[in-house]
């Protein structure tokens, strides 16, 4: 049996801010994360390549027969075949992108660096990757789809209560455990998924394709619309479209979120909203921590991403395509800056450091809410993000983007 390794590479910088607490494959798109569909479909289990200060928590197994995978990679039928025929010393490459690859154990040397030399590469056809944040909600839609096949095949749901009005051909998966109360359920254009003890208050309003995962709650009166993707322990309420909780965030209140991803541990605060669509319809421009400016997304819709930890106050504004790295506080009474750095406090005019011993005091006790404790490994990745982001915390102002 091969030992599976899911790789980073260069494109983990792009991924960024999403990318400072996990590899990229622990991100969430779809149902579940990009690991989670390999692991299902593959049945292995996998341990990661990635950045040294990462690899406590997601550390590297390297055995006999190994297969390397790029962690932004998404399986496909075609992809899942092409590299269960590999054979050893066999890569496959994609656009100069190492897609995946069979590696001896005693090929891999002690640099911990993929010896591309030693492969013999064959150029693949099309492969669905996830290469900037935009990417994951540009994709969910059609990954709640492909993770709801994988997760509900050959199995039964709980059934729908009668209190629930259901339209539409698609189908409804209720895990064990799960609660729906007087709800309204649209699957014209796709499946709803209801994970274990997931709680869907009376009022609610979902449409398919969509997602609450084990234990999310939405609020009484959310509208949830297709291609949302709410993850595990996350609360929401108000309005959200085509958006990806990856989990422990909470958004319980009126406002809108769309075309958005919120990373773990997050918060927003009553009447929060964001914009997705700029008002003269022009492209809309996000910050790039690869070229440290604003780049160009040629999307028309474009909403917020922000970092694990992030926090905003009520009532606040998210103007399009904002970008909240970690541990950010947002607490103004009109638009803040389009770039919020790590570890920063944004209030009013003024952007300052957020200290890090009271961010590591918020963070223990926002986890221990959910009954989880701050590890010694992760206060140490709280420290070093802490460092590796220091150039970023410095007074910003706005720029001219429309």
């Amino acid at each position: 049996m091969k030992n599976l390794i899911l790789f980073d590479h260069k494109i983990r910088e792009a991924l960024l801010p999403l990318t400072f607490y996990r590899p990229i494959s622990e991100i969430r798109v779809g149902i579940i994360t990009i690991r989670e569909k390999w692991e299902k479909i593959l049945g292995l289990q996998a341990s990661h390549l990635t950045q040294d200060y990462l690899s406590r928590k997601y550390p590297l197994l390297i055995e006999q027969n190994n297969l390397f995978i790029a962690g932004n990679a998404l399986p496909t039928p075609d992809l899942v075949r092409q590299i269960k025929s590999l054979k050893p010393k066999e890569g496959l490459l994609h656009k100069d992108q190492l897609i995946a690859a069979n590696i001896p154990g005693l090929l891999f040397p002690q640099s911990q660096e993929i010896p591309l030399n030693e492969l013999k590469l064959t150029e693949i056809g099309e492969v669905r990757t996830i290469n900037r944040p935009a990417d994951i909600f540009l994709q969910n839609e059609d990954q709640i789809k492909a993770d709801f096949d994988l997760l509900t095949q050959g199995r039964t749901s709980q059934p729908v209560p009668e209190s629930t009005g259901v339209i539409g051909k698609h189908p409804i998966f209720i895990e064990e455990g799960a609660v729906v109360w007087a709800t309204s359920i649209n699957t014209t254009d796709g499946p709803a998924y209801i994970g274990k003890n997931a709680l869907i208050m009376e009022g609610t309003v979902l449409r398919g394709p969509v997602a609450f995962c084990e234990s999310a709650v939405a609020k009484m009166g959310a509208k949830i619309y297709k291609g949302t993707t709410i993850g595990p322990w996350s609360k929401v309420g108000g309005e959200i479209s085509n958006s990806v909780f990856f989990g422990y965030s909470n958004k319980g209140h009126d406002g809108y979120l769309g075309n958005s991803v919120i990373a773990e541990w997050c918060n927003f605060g009553a009447g929060s909203s964001n914009s997705n669509l700029k008002n003269n319809y022009s492209p809309v421009k996000v910050w790039s921590y690869v070229e440290n400016d604003y780049i160009q997304t040629h999307l028309i819709f474009h909403g917020l991403i922000m970092g694990d930890h992030s926090k905003c106050s009520i009532n606040s504004m998210f103007n399009t395509g904002t970008v909240v790295g970690v541990h950010a506080n947002v607490a103004t009474g009109h638009f803040p800056p389009k770039f919020i750095p790590s570890f920063s406090w944004n209030v009013g005019d003024q952007t300052t450091t957020y200290e890090l011993p009271k961010a590591i005091q918020t963070a223990q006790k926002v986890m221990a809410r959910r009954g989880i404790e701050l590890s010694e490994i992760e206060h140490s990745l709280m420290e070093h993000i802490f460092r590796l982001t220091t150039s970023y915390r410095k007074p910003f102002e706005y720029r001219d983007l429309y």
